[in-house]
């Protein structure tokens, strides 16, 4: 199932980074899974991405921040405009640079229980949580537990 959620081309290579953070369904606790030695600037921007999907933080002004800090620059590349980074956190603000151009980065989205970072496929860009059913041994319904919550509050006399 983890393949219907993988976003388009180098724009996986983000979500994978994103979502080396992470709300295991065992312990339901934030666990961060960047291997030691990882560029502080790196998880910085991990960091100030999933506030962005999370819609948490001030999409221009991270991006803007991170271009001044990366010194990212666009350049144009067989007739299309491709974006550069010197350092790998500027590899990675290239390619969401880029997915911000195509209009893919609007489709990448943090489920609102777990936090995992997903693409959102379906053609209206509708979708909210990371699954509705579980689809194996790590899976988590956000959906379907959302949805029966909010069920039982109605149901439910105060």
């Amino acid at each position: 199932m983890i393949g219907a959620q993988a976003a388009p081309g180098a724009l996986e290579r983000v979500r994978e980074l994103l979502n080396t953070w992470l709300i295991p369904n065992d312990t339901r606790k934030p666990t961060d899974r960047l291997p030691a030695g990882t560029p502080f600037a790196v998880r910085a921007l991990r960091d100030d991405l999933r506030s962005v999907v999370a819609r948490r933080a001030d999409a221009d002004e991270v991006f803007n921040e991170w271009i001044a800090r990366l010194d990212v620059t666009p350049a144009v590349v067989d007739g299309a405009v491709r974006f550069t980074g010197r350092r790998e956190a500027g590899s990675y603000l290239a390619i969401v640079l880029g997915a911000i151009a195509s209009g893919e980065w609007a489709r990448l989205k943090a489920c609102p229980d777990c936090q995992w970072v997903f693409y959102d496929h379906t053609r209206n860009a509708s979708k909210r949580w990371c699954l509705m059913n579980a689809a194996g041994p790590d899976g988590r319904s956000c959906g379907s537990i959302a949805k029966v919550k909010r069920h039982r509050a109605r149901a439910l006399p105060s």
